[in-house]
Order: C-alpha cells, then structure tokens, then sequence
C-alpha cells in the first residue's frame, strides 16, 4: 500500500498536540487560537461567495 509520509508526520503531531491537551477540544482550539495572534504570520480571509441561484445550477443537458 502507498505511503505518504507528510501526512504520516502531520497525523504524529496532530496526534501530539491532541495528547498534550487531554484530547479536549476547548483547550486544542485555545491553543490554537492563541498561537494565531501571537504569530508575525499575515492572515488572509477569503470572502464568503454569494450562493448560487437555481438558475446558475443547471446542467449542460438542461440547456440543450
């Protein structure tokens, strides 16, 4: 079987940082929270896309 040991090393510390925290939710997403606001790293949001009309959905075999 294929293996893909990037995401072999992203499980590991996934895995890791879960550990540290008791595997409690709150407390990871604090973390990470906070990790956010203190990095020099710049945060760049994507704007939410308007959703599509019925319209817009059709499918090529509905406009034949």
């Amino acid at each position: 079987m294929w293996r893909d040991e990037i995401l072999e090393e992203i499980y590991r510390i996934r895995e890791e940082h879960a550990r540290a925290f008791n595997y409690d939710l709150k407390a990871i997403c604090d973390d990470l929270r906070k990790r956010q606001a203190t990095s020099d790293r710049k945060i760049i949001s994507k704007p939410l896309r308007e959703p599509r009309s019925p319209k817009q959905l059709n499918t090529r075999s509905d406009r034949q």
